[in-house]
């Protein structure tokens, strides 16, 4: 224990109300600040009696650990302010890479999917052994007795270089966040430099073509489909309960392993987690076990049914997450019309891909788009979502807020709601509006 108090500014947001959660279930006096809006993140906070003040309400001091959120800059009002007051400030990248080295520690990064393998990773593991956690969608776990420390690693401005980990899983290289990286030879040196700091091994996709350049370094176990691979998924079935595969590891059969979640892409994951709990010596029974009992991750195939409808939260807001979207709900409900319900998040994104965004969403059997998300990093940018909608292969419709009644019309259909905006409070609200007619209707 201490007499230091952590503040953390910016405490709503996913890392940061994360590892709030995990030094408070340390021990640690946690509190922080952020704006007064809703966010989904500050159930936990405030589950857990965490004060959260307004921006500049909290008295600051020599006695405060300020712990500063990535998207606020060193002039906003009150680091000045706690800088003035003698409090300590370092930002949250260079506090978690601190903390974790004192455990064998487990860095889950990649363009797409880290935030579901590292909470399926998470799941699997603390069913094992004491293990503290911290996942991208704000869920964070401390225990005082942890051996392993599972965290998501963002590669956004290559804040993941902060981290020297045990054990490095790479998901895959794709192109994003293109208001930062160049190209995608920009994003892969990223991905490359963070592989090299890897202390004991390096656990990568091996059917991502940009991984499979990362061959040469000491250590590295590759997973996939191919047998070419070391970690290989064979005699897969998948159905609307999840997916059932054998493992094979370096050509020696490792075990049957069962999911309860959907896509392709999703079996990846489980391969990169059971590699993991390989190299640790894990049992395999143990591990398959934990695996059949996971339930999802906030914000990733969130699901609730209301009436004949299915509706699907889900955070999907670049095209390849789109795809893995659509692949899992079409192997969940094989039979159901799809509607995709997207809402773009930044114009610079959105500028760069266009073209990718309007073939994925064109699988679709009908696509309704919101306006685009503009973050508080960028300036409006020159696109519009009519752009977007001009593209799109399928029936689209461009939807205001505050008018969902066109999404009522439909029955015994599935509407998923994607994109890293504010996208879950639409959804939300559709969901709202849907089960009151129900109850209308009884």
């Amino acid at each position: 224990m201490t007499n230091k108090i952590y503040h953390f500014m910016g405490i709503k947001g996913s890392g940061m109300s994360a590892l709030a959660l995990i030094l408070h279930g340390k021990g640690f006096n946690v509190q922080g600040s952020d704006i007064t809006d809703y966010f989904f993140t500050q159930k936990g906070l405030e589950d857990a009696n965490i004060p959260i003040y307004a921006f500049n309400e909290a008295k600051l001091g020599p006695e405060h650990i300020v712990i500063a959120g990535n998207a606020f800059n060193d002039n906003h009002p009150e680091l000045v302010y706690a800088r003035e007051q003698g409090a300590k400030i370092i930002r949250y990248h260079h506090f978690l890479g601190e903390l974790v080295n004192d455990y064998t520690s487990i860095a889950v990064t990649g363009s797409h999917g880290k935030t579901t393998t590292t909470g399926l990773l998470s799941h699997v593991l603390t069913a094992i052994k004491p293990t503290s956690y911290l996942i991208g969608d704000g869920t964070g776990h401390g225990q005082a007795d942890a051996e392993m420390f599972v965290l998501e690693a963002c590669e956004y401005r290559r804040h993941f270089m902060a981290y020297h980990p045990d054990y490095a899983i790479i998901t895959n290289v794709d192109f994003d966040h293109p208001d930062y990286y160049e190209n995608i030879e920009d994003v892969f040196s990223a991905f490359e430099s963070f592989a090299k700091q890897a202390k004991k091994a390096v656990i990568a996709c091996g059917e991502d073509t940009f991984l499979t350049r990362l061959k040469n370094l000491p250590n590295i176990y590759y997973y996939g489909f191919s047998s070419s691979n070391d970690v290989v998924a064979t005699n897969i079935f998948r159905d609307s309960k999840g997916s059932t595969f054998d493992v094979t590891i370096k050509g020696d059969y490792y075990g049957k392993f069962y999911v309860p979640a959907f896509g392709e892409h999703n079996i990846l994951n489980s391969l990169a987690v059971i590699t993991a709990c390989y190299l640790e010596n894990l049992d395999a029974h143990q591990v398959g076990v934990a695996l059949s009992t996971f339930g999802g991750v906030k914000r990733r195939f969130s699901e609730k049914t209301v009436g004949s409808m299915i509706v699907i939260d889900d955070y999907a807001h670049h095209p390849s997450e789109i795809s893995a979207t659509l692949d899992a709900v079409q192997q969940k409900y094989p039979n159901k019309e799809v509607i995709a319900v997207f809402q773009p998040h930044t114009f610079t994104r959105t500028i760069a891909l266009l073209d990718a965004f309007a073939e994925v969403l064109s699988s679709a059997d009908n696509v309704y788009l919101f306006d685009i998300f503009a973050s508080a990093r960028e300036v409006k940018g020159d696109v519009s979502i009519e752009d977007l909608a001009a593209k799109i292969n399928a029936p689209v419709h461009v939807l205001q807020e505050n008018n969902l009644s066109e999404l009522l019309n439909y029955e015994n259909a599935v509407m998923v709601f994607m994109g890293a905006g504010d996208i879950d409070k639409i959804g939300q609200k559709y969901v709202e509006i849907l089960t009151q007619l129900q109850l209308n209707t009884q």
